[in-house]
């Protein structure tokens, strides 16, 4: 039998499972929502199915004791909550988008735990959640790698913004001049576009057109890393927005450049690290060589403590022990 079911909707959510089910000692598996998250794994046993958009028989079938969601596919297509306990755990920890109200306005009505990221979470999860539903913050999972591990102090950039479609100009509006601004320079950038926009949608043009720019650049090289943990180990600067990815890169102490250019409405990019309009090599230089300036430290330093994220490398401990308390 299944003790836990991890339910995996895209490839890179895996991170969030893996983290977790290192330290989870009963049986556990894993099934895929969509056929692009098939084989998406190879620390946790997958159980394959013929439809992974089946949810419901999936679920039934296997018979687990639990199911660990970390987004909320379908959540109105499915029932199988009503029969199996269900834990919510978000990949990541996206700030400045909307995913809390997203999470309480969708799957919470319908989990016998969430587990949050941080405190910030938690609150809005608390006032929304029906009675009986167990809130605990545990911190983000993928992250405990992260922590106390030393800059590398190699000139290495990490690009990484926010898909196109959420972002709404941060990808499109960035990534061309971001390449650019590296360009035969004596930093290597790893340049990590969102998922989806390598696949679908109108940021695979941006993608396309950048990867036929840097496949003349020495000194750039397009990530295709599964999750972008090893080459958030490897960076001593991030660029990006708001990016989910940043709440993760905070547990380095590393410095953030944060790209302000968005064009979704009524929406703007939570000023947490160096904010800019438009890269700048000089910027990036100051920040390689002096750190985060004294308004900026500030900056995370509130922001940190009013997201209340626990970084000491046990978040993965901490939600497998929530976990294995819901299985039936």
């Amino acid at each position: 039998m299944v003790d836990v079911l991890y339910a995996i909707e895209r490839p890179f959510m895996s991170k969030t499972f893996e983290a977790i089910d290192r330290h989870v000692d009963v049986e556990s598996a894993y099934v895929s929502l969509r056929a692009d998250a098939r084989g998406c794994s190879d620390r946790i046993d997958e159980i394959e199915v013929d439809n992974p958009g089946s949810v419901d028989e999936n679920v039934r079938a296997i018979d687990p004791g639990v199911v660990v969601y970390n987004h909320r596919f379908g959540i109105d297509r499915v029932s199988f909550y009503e029969e199996y306990p269900l834990v919510h755990i978000r990949h990541g920890a996206s700030i400045g988008r909307g995913e809390i109200d997203v999470t309480t306005e969708t799957i919470l009505q319908h989990v016998t735990a969430a587990l949050a990221p941080g405190e910030r979470w938690a609150d809005a999860y608390r006032e929304a959640a029906p009675s009986g539903v167990t809130v605990a913050v545990v911190g983000i999972p993928e992250a405990d790698a992260l922590v106390d591990t030393p800059p590398p102090r190699e000139r290495r950039v990490l690009y990484a913004p926010t898909n196109y479609m959420i972002g709404r100009g941060a990808y499109a509006n960035t990534a061309r001049s971001v390449v650019e601004c590296f360009a035969d320079t004596e930093y290597e950038l790893l340049f990590r576009p969102h998922p989806t926009d390598r696949r679908e949608g109108p940021g695979l043009a941006i993608t396309r057109a950048c990867r036929e720019r840097i496949a003349e650049l020495p000194n750039v090289v397009f990530d295709t890393t599964t999750t972008p943990i090893e080459s958030m180990r490897r960076s001593d600067v991030l660029v990006s927005d708001y990016s989910g990815l940043i709440a993760e890169w905070l547990h380095t102490g590393r410095p953030l450049i944060q790209l302000t250019d968005i064009d979704a409405p009524n929406r703007e990019v939570p000023r947490i690290g160096i904010t800019t309009d438009a890269i700048d090599l000089a910027l990036v230089d100051d920040c390689y060589r002096n750190g985060e300036p004294d308004v900026a430290a500030q900056r995370r330093a509130s922001w940190l403590d009013a997201l209340g994220i626990p970084m000491d490398g046990r978040a993965g401990e901490r939600a497998a022990r929530e976990v294995c308390r819901c299985v039936a």
